[in-house]
């Protein structure tokens, strides 16, 4: 169809067509355009434009999208190639027809696609960060990126051609496409699509799932849900009792857990025994409680323009709050570390992105003179090696005093009571050039209503307020929240459920 070296675009839910498309595209030596499925119809436009895509394969859940973007004619945009089609029409494709004539072109003796030449190093993939159309940054992977990172994960994990992973999280984001997707892929394993959040419980069980990548708060609530099973049912003593007998167990060399907890472990279907997280820190207390039930979770860290994984932990190779240690390919180091040893974590590999597309600013700041990449992120890496990420740096609060607050450590300690859904800490600004600290907190809305009934907003205030106040008794005096807005709206967060910060602000600043 000409499209050999052309950009190409994908956008649907998650879903056999879209994979086949993204190794069609990969192998056949085009450059790859995953879109953010959740976007609105003029921001997926916008990057349609921006990305210079000549085809795009898309769900009928666009099919109206296109058809505007069709009319309009104001992209580059030359193939239309729809994924639900079965035969082509006469102003877009079929994949399923495409498809078919390609199987008869390599049958009939073509052997085009299969010994196209690949430069590894050159851009494969674009992937936009998360952001509206303006802000979003495109990044640029090539071969050699993402093949790196998958041999560092292969290097790092044990599943194997048996197993079976839910593909849950959008496969646009480059966590659930090379570590979701191409990583089982390469092992020969199976991967199952989740319909959705609500779907997850009955699909681990209907499907024997063994493994699943996501994002922490999902791990989170299914862990909430199985505690909350066990105290219904009257066994919390004596899970805690057996949890130390396995323990205890485990230090001999004995592993019971799995037979100890089978009720528990069948609740998620029976098969389910290694949860990858990824795109935040997954809450200490929950990492342990899966542990100590016989689940192996393990965490990685990453970003979209590192392919994306740096480090993870290994099942023999954890520390409660860490998240392991750096990938076999990739360098780390510590930027101007402070007293405690916190600083901002630059990486450098094979697996580092080639840069932002057509952004030399956005490339210069990423980028030290000597070629580290800057995460953004802080971080702390103990005498072992493990790398401990305290927060963004950009997220930072800094005190006319000049203390440093991370909100991301309050925000973990705030979100253990059951009266909060989420919240957001933040700085708010005061007219002696200060900031107080302050907390953002969705309340949730299901929990005060079965705990206390119909009460009105102020008591909820209280007891929400009440809370807050606990949380800063256990920290110093520089680190108490001094103010709190109440709200049962949902923050503003990305695909991958992170809070949007900067929007959040923008209202509260309104």
């Amino acid at each position: 169809m000409g499209l050999k070296g052309k950009r190409i675009a994908l956008i649907s839910e998650n879903r056999y067509e879209w994979e086949v498309a993204y190794l069609a595209v990969c192998c056949g030596t085009g450059i790859v355009v995953p879109l953010d499925k959740a976007l609105p119809a003029n921001e997926i436009e916008g990057l349609i434009i921006r990305s210079e895509v000549e085809a795009i394969f898309y769900s009928e859940k666009y099919d109206e999208i296109m058809a505007n973007i069709q009319k309009k004619g104001n992209t580059k945009l030359k193939y239309f190639i729809s994924m639900n089609l079965e035969k082509n029409e006469f102003n877009k494709f079929s994949q399923k027809e495409i498809t078919q004539k390609g199987e008869e072109l390599v049958n009939s003796g073509n052997r085009e696609f299969i010994d196209a030449k690949i430069n590894n190093e050159e851009m494969s993939i674009m992937l936009f960060t998360s952001g509206t159309t303006n802000r979003s940054k495109a990044v640029m992977l090539s071969h050699k990126n993402i093949c790196t990172n998958i041999l560092d994960i292969r290097a790092t994990f044990e599943p194997d051609e048996t197993d079976r992973f839910l593909s849950f999280l959008p496969l646009h984001h480059t966590f659930e496409c090379t570590v979701g997707y191409l990583y089982p892929v390469s092992i020969g394993a199976s991967i199952v699509f989740s319909k959705g959040v609500r779907h997850i419980a009955n699909e681990l069980k209907d499907f024997k799932i063994t493994g699943m990548v996501c994002v922490p708060v999902v791990f989170e609530r299914m862990y909430d849900k199985l505690i909350k099973a066990v105290e219904e049912k009257g066994k919390l003593a004596s899970v805690k009792k057996g949890i130390k007998i396995s323990n205890g167990l485990l230090k001999i060399g004995i592993d019971v857990k799995r037979k100890l907890f089978k009720e528990i472990h069948e609740n998620l279907g029976g098969k389910l025994r290694i949860l990858v997280a990824g795109g935040a820190a997954l809450d200490k207390e929950k990492e342990k409680g899966f542990w100590d039930l016989g689940f192996n979770v393990l965490q990685g860290y990453g970003l979209t323009e590192t392919s994306p994984v740096i480090a993870a932990e290994l099942t023999h190779r954890k520390r409660l709050g860490s998240i392991g240690k750096k990938f076999l390919s990739v360098e780390v180091k510590i930027d101007e570390p402070n007293e405690e040893g916190i600083g901002e974590l630059l990486v450098k590999g094979d697996s580092i992105m080639l840069g932002y597309y057509d952004n030399e600013e956005a490339n210069r700041e990423a980028f030290t003179e000597d070629g580290w990449f800057r995460t953004g992120d802080l971080a702390k890496i103990d005498k072992d090696g493990y790398i401990y990420i305290t927060g963004r740096k950009k997220f930072v609060i800094i005190l006319k005093n000049g203390k440093n607050i991370y909100p991301e450590e309050i925000e973990t300690l705030i979100n253990k009571s059951e009266l909060v859904k989420e919240c957001m800490v933040f700085g708010m600004p005061t007219e002696d050039d200060n900031v107080t600290l302050s907390v953002k907190i969705v309340y949730n809305k299901e929990y005060i209503e079965e705990m206390y009934g119909s009460i009105s907003e102020q008591e909820i205030r209280e007891k929400v307020w009440n809370w807050v106040k606990e949380v800063n008794k256990t920290m110093p005096k520089y680190k108490y929240v001094k103010k709190l807005l109440l709200t049962d709206e949902e923050l503003v967060k990305t695909t991958t459920l992170k809070i949007k910060r900067n929007i959040e602000m923008e209202k509260i600043l309104k």
